[in-house]
């Protein structure tokens, strides 16, 4: 039922590492769209807000129920302390063996450590979009997320949290592919 995924703990940091900086800007423009239909900055920021604990605690077996958490008070603080935690979770190679849960069901804890670690990727993109601050992942970690993806967007898909495949040509930039399979418009501008 669940794709095998190979453990990645090594790509992890990377992943994360445009978020600081994304996120520190966020602050300042919480109105803006991005490309999650009809969802705004704050939006998105609320959604990794609420889902960041739930998936470092997902990594060691205990994830907490989710939240209702807003963006008001020192609450960039608050995601960047949240992050740090799930970087440190799913950069250990423990936390990808056997399985966990996110809510009430069982997966295999590689699931949900390849999802940690395109989630990263594509709320960083999604961030860059609304807020017109470039990001960029070097192309072994791309190649890495956009198999990943494949793997994971049929799941995803009929959970609905990926739209459908957008179509791009195949020698798109890697970044493009990644996000167009996981229903994105590589296009979209605010």
């Amino acid at each position: 039922m669940f794709p095998d995924f190979t453990p990645r703990p090594h790509l992890v940091v990377a992943a994360a590492a445009p978020h600081e900086k994304l996120v520190a800007t966020a602050a300042d423009h919480l109105d803006a769209p991005v490309p999650c239909e009809d969802w705004t900055v704050r939006d998105l920021v609320e959604h990794m807000m609420t889902w960041t604990p739930v998936l470092a605690g997902a990594g060691r077996g205990t994830p907490p129920e989710p939240g209702t958490p807003r963006a008001v008070g020192d609450w960039p603080a608050a995601l960047g302390a949240a992050r740090d935690d799930l970087v440190a979770v799913w950069s250990d190679p423990a936390s990808w063996e056997g399985t966990t849960t996110m809510t009430s069901t069982e997966l295999p804890a590689s699931v949900v450590g390849t999802m940690t670690l395109c989630e990263l990727v594509l709320h960083a993109w999604d961030l860059e979009r609304g807020l017109g601050e470039p990001v960029s992942w070097d192309d072994a970690l791309l190649e890495e997320v956009h198999g990943a993806l494949e793997g994971l967007t049929p799941m995803g898909r009929g959970m609905g949290a990926f739209g459908p495949a957008v179509h791009v040509p195949p020698d798109a930039p890697l970044l493009d592919r990644v996000v167009a399979l996981a229903g994105r418009d590589p296009l979209w501008t605010p």
